[in-house]
């Protein structure tokens, strides 16, 4: 592929960003990690161009990109939330390597099921990295801004031999199931409460985002009142605002909070959190300490 290749955005989509596998090690900072939603899906879409899993792809939200090969040909590849795939206005392959030629478009659909899809392009999206990564954080705004009609984003030249094909990855959950492992706050709320969530019954609601994925259901009981001091934040806290509503922290979240944690999320559970919709059903399944 030509190193002088390019894409140029022709339709950019809701919300659509650039997104490797985030910034580490800079919390201290006041810095989010950022980084894909859904990094099996990130990963999976670079396995099939050939890239190294922190290469940067595109990550869509519900409603898709279309992009034009500027410069060289390149080669591309769709995963994550299940869309239609076409190049210039013929079904292309979804979850496969598709070669699109220099002035062609390709088009990633809405989301059929699933929220994020994920394009990555054979070299990488090879904007400039800020503090070790190329992410876009939404919160901290940091790395590129979300992308807009004429944008051009550079692609890299680094690259491997492709995967042949995609590995199964998990479909978009019909019913989002969250492992909590108590929190350092679950002693601020009601006797049982911890134990009880799996009694309660939540929906994701439609205000979340990346930085946090937020419910709609029943108010949790405080125990304790007043405020707590700003205290560090990580990647699948829930903490428990005013409302008490649990709300799950994702990628770019801030790293100190004032409201109760009342338990962390395992981060393998993330990427379901990723790609469950507004209105899907999330029930809170407690661990042991």
């Amino acid at each position: 592929m030509s190193t002088a290749a390019a894409l140029v955005v022709v339709r950019p989509g809701p919300l659509t960003t650039v997104q490797d596998l985030g910034r580490v090690g800079v919390a201290h900072l006041g810095v989010p990690r950022a980084g894909a939603l859904d990094p099996p899906a990130h990963r999976a879409a670079n396995r099939l161009v050939g890239n190294a899993a922190g290469a940067a792809t595109l990550e869509t939200t519900l409603g898709g990109i279309t992009v034009r090969a500027e410069g060289g040909p390149v080669l591309a590849a769709v995963t994550g939330a299940p869309c239609a795939v076409r190049l210039d206005g013929r079904p292309a392959a979804w979850g496969r390597a598709v070669l699109v030629p220099a002035g062609s478009a390709l088009e990633v659909g809405p989301a059929e099921a699933g929220v994020r899809a994920y394009l990555a392009v054979r070299g990488g999206i090879a904007v400039p990295p800020v503090l070790g990564s190329r992410s876009a954080d939404l919160l901290a705004g940091l790395g590129p801004a979300p992308l807009r009609a004429g944008d051009r984003l550079p692609v890299g030249a680094e690259h491997g031999a492709p995967a042949a094909e995609l590995a199964p990855l998990a479909a978009p959950p019909a019913e989002l199931v969250l492992r909590l492992r108590p929190g350092p706050r679950a002693d601020w709320f009601a006797p049982d409460t911890f134990a009880l969530l799996p009694r309660h019954r939540y929906r994701v609601a439609a205000a979340s985002n990346r930085i946090a994925l937020r419910t709609e259901g029943p108010a949790l009981t405080r125990a304790v009142p007043g405020e707590l001091e700003s205290e560090g934040m990580v990647l699948g806290a829930v903490q428990v605002p005013p409302d008490g509503r649990p709300v799950l922290f994702l990628a770019d979240h801030p790293t100190t909070g004032g409201y109760p944690v009342i338990g962390v999320v395992p981060a393998a559970d993330l990427p379901a959190a990723a790609q469950a919709r507004p209105g899907t059903p999330v029930r809170f399944s407690p661990l042991r300490a």
